[in-house]
């Protein structure tokens, strides 16, 4: 049986853990909030840009710009956004599943496969893989910019219009409610590769100014970071939301335990008590 004092010990060891998992559960609460507020601003710009371009390439069929190029897919990219950190439950390991599986369905179908990988944990995840990274952006969700959606929209455009690669998919955690978010597959490159044909008259009444090959022009880049952007915020706020049920559920498995070792420890006490009271009664009739 165990010593009371390592039974203290313990009890004092998980409680104080358990201070550690309140609060960081307060942290992810606080952090969760305002990662709503920015993702829900930045869905609906994204999603209606989304349905523009879709629409408009109806009307200009006739037009291919650079970064709608259908080309044989032999050589893919493929963008993973994870967490810089864990504690969070399954939240990064969703992730990587779903990439691992995107990766053995192209390579069973003979396509090459390199990765961009945001975040640390898809970072020491595939560096130990024999998937090649070609680029790896970490430690900058707590400070997270459209400048950095910028950045990777920008190498992914230049790389692909270079030839490096066919297609490009992206793949992060959607944010749903508090307890629920889903690993999504979405392609990036060419634009509107995987898109229906909305066929004639679906866009009819729009007027558009200037004229639509200039509207491609500049915003199918523009599209490409805010898409980024977006799934850069969703991410995000998944990661914050798993990290706060996954302290809550630690907080209180803690004080589950810290009750079964209070029960031990004064079942421990008081068997302590009753060795040492019949010592005493023993010793007291050896003496009468």
């Amino acid at each position: 049986m165990p010593s009371l004092q390592n039974i203290r010990r313990r009890i004092g060891s998980v409680k104080n853990t358990q201070k550690i998992t309140r609060a960081m559960k307060l942290v992810s609460g606080a952090k969760l909030r305002r990662a709503q507020e920015r993702m829900t601003a930045a869905r609906p710009y994204a999603q209606e840009m989304q349905k523009l371009l879709e629409g408009l390439a109806g009307q200009v069929r006739g037009h291919r710009d650079p970064l709608m190029e259908t080309r044989p897919e032999k050589k893919s990219e493929i963008v993973v956004v994870a967490a810089d950190r864990g504690l969070c439950g399954s939240f990064n390991t969703n992730v990587v599943r779903r990439a691992m599986e995107i990766i053995r369905e192209k390579e069973q179908q003979g396509v090459e496969v390199s990765l961009t990988v945001v975040g640390r944990k898809s970072h020491d995840f595939f560096r130990r893989r024999p998937s090649p990274i070609r680029k790896s952006w970490t430690q900058f969700f707590d400070r997270l910019r459209f400048d950095h959606a910028t950045q990777i929209a920008d190498d992914l455009r230049e790389v692909f219009l270079a030839g490096v690669f066919d297609t490009c998919e992206l793949i992060f955690s959607e944010f749903h409610t508090v307890s629920s978010s889903q690993v999504r597959v979405q392609r990036l490159l060419p634009v509107g590769g995987d898109a229906p044909d909305p066929g004639p008259g679906t866009a009819a009444g729009y007027l558009y100014e200037p004229q639509e090959e200039e509207i491609f022009a500049r915003l199918l880049p523009r599209n490409l970071q805010v898409q980024i952007f977006r799934a850069l915020l969703e991410s995000y706020a998944s990661e914050q939301a798993a990290r706060m049920l996954a302290m809550d559920a630690a907080t209180r498995n803690a004080q589950e335990m810290i009750q079964s070792l209070t029960l031990v420890f004064n079942k421990t006490r008081q068997a302590a008590i009753t060795s040492e009271l019949m010592d005493i009664i023993g010793g007291s009739e050896a003496l009468n």
